[in-house]
């Protein structure tokens, strides 16, 4: 339900910047959110195991490979954030960190897709689906490259531990 008319100047300008305050705000608090709250807690069930075996083939025949590395890395624009571009060491230690971060920037990405019913207050009903299609079109993609490089690396440190 539209509450606000505004030009259509004032539309744009103020979708632009609630955007920008959302994508930002969200993820500096998930940056200062302690690493307990995205920790991987519980027992690795064959269930899960096999549900993320399918999710993997299913990124695979998207092939994620091909077009996960253009999508903008986020520790750019929050140089406390960690760098999730590529693997800088092969310690299990990292890995298990990586992972936790990825699990981190996954629920990022969902948790600024939860404010878009908010422009509807704004837009006129048009408008407001196509925030929310903004929404899923700007945070889907990845959602799907954190969950697949969690999947993968995790399969790595299952590897890892089971060397030990």
């Amino acid at each position: 339900m539209r509450l606000w008319m505004l030009t259509p100047a004032w539309t744009l300008f103020v979708n632009i910047g609630a955007w920008l305050v959302i994508h930002l705000g969200v993820s500096y608090l998930c940056l200062k959110l302690p690493d307990c709250w995205f920790a991987r807690t519980g027992k690795d069930s064959s269930s899960r195991r096999e549900m993320e075996s399918r999710e993997l083939r299913a990124y695979n025949r998207i092939g994620i490979r091909l077009w996960k590395d253009w999508l903008p890395e986020g520790s750019v624009l929050l140089k406390e954030a960690f760098s999730k571009r590529s693997l800088s060491s092969r310690h299990p230690h990292y890995y298990d960190k990586f992972a936790l971060e990825a699990y981190r920037g996954e629920w990022t990405h969902w948790l600024c897709m939860v404010p878009a019913p908010l422009f509807f207050l704004w837009n006129e009903p048009l408008y407001g689906w196509a925030m929310v299609g903004y929404a899923v079109a700007a945070n889907l993609p990845f959602i799907m490259v954190q969950r697949y490089n969690r999947f993968r690396l995790e399969r790595i440190i299952v590897h890892y531990r089971s060397r030990e």
